[in-house]
């Protein structure tokens, strides 16, 4: 197994791996990422995943002059290069190197980085016992100060979150919107189910458009689950009969308790049990 790192095509083991200490993507943050897993050793939905790069990259106007094609096929050689059973991938797109100033017309780029690591699978109490949630304090940024579509390797406001959310001992922070509706979790979509119905925050609520989230919404009614985006407040999650996270590492993680409020039962619900169930065999199929 190993950890091994691509920079603009050249493979390294990640530590040996270099990028310029003026890449715009080191000095401001000036860098979009998406992070991938593995099914069967294949990159799952990846072309949702470029997608999504190439958009969140247009956003801040760095053209990407790789096609698709040639970004998988250096990821495929990176991923032989590590052997991993499953692997964590995480491509980065940076604008390029400067001069640590705003003139982005002198900036040398884009830089392509992709990174592979063994994937580590959730750990099995999640599907048995449920996860831990905390409503932070700390508010998601508003859009009107930066596009949610954008993914951006600027992470300060989630760093924020998980900070404060560890601190109170639960794996993930809940943030609400300057509205006091819920957003999403530092690194996950989140969904409640209610009357047997499953609700999620519309992109509206300055969201990111999660590619699990995306998928579980196609998968839904296939598995006659009624779903749909809808505004949420803290009491319709405090309140719900289930509720539950999604993510690519992350899959679908069922919340059991938001601090110290129990959710539910108290145990991961049946529907959304349904839903992980009807996830993971779909996965594969889109692993290629």
């Amino acid at each position: 197994m190993g950890f091994f790192a691509s920079v603009d095509g050249l493979i390294t083991p990640a530590h040996e791996a270099r990028v310029s200490v003026l890449d715009n993507g080191f000095t401001f943050g000036d860098a979009v990422y998406e992070t991938l897993r593995t099914y069967g050793g294949r990159p799952f939905a990846l072309a949702r995943h470029l997608r999504r790069l190439r958009a969140s990259a247009g956003r801040l106007g760095i053209a990407i002059p790789l096609a698709d094609a040639e970004l998988a096929t250096r990821l495929d050689a990176l991923l032989a290069r590590a052997e991993n059973a499953e692997s964590y991938i995480r491509f980065v797109v940076s604008r390029g190197v400067g001069d640590i100033s705003y003139h982005f017309d002198k900036v040398q780029g884009p830089t392509v980085v992709m990174v592979v690591k063994p994937y580590v699978f959730p750990p099995a109490a999640w599907r048995t016992e449920g996860v831990r949630v905390s409503l932070v304090d700390v508010r998601r940024n508003h859009p009107d100060a930066l596009d949610p579509a954008i993914k951006s390797c600027n992470l300060l406001n989630n760093i924020l979150a998980m900070r404060a959310a560890q601190a109170a001992g639960a794996m993930e922070a809940i943030l609400l919107n300057a509205s006091g509706e819920i957003a999403e979790g530092a690194g996950s979509n989140v969904f409640v189910v209610r009357g047997g119905e499953v609700l999620t925050p519309p992109l509206a609520a300055g969201i990111l458009a999660g590619i699990t989230r995306e998928v579980l919404l196609e998968l839904a009614p296939g598995c006659g689950v009624a779903i749909r985006e809808t505004p949420l407040r803290a009491d319709d999650l405090l309140g719900a009969d289930e509720a539950f996270l999604t993510s690519t590492l992350k899959e679908l993680a069922p919340i059991t308790r938001v601090d110290d409020r129990a959710i539910g039962s108290g145990r991961p619900g049946p529907l959304t049990l349904r839903l992980l169930d009807a996830f993971q065999r779909h996965a594969p199929s889109e692993s290629i």
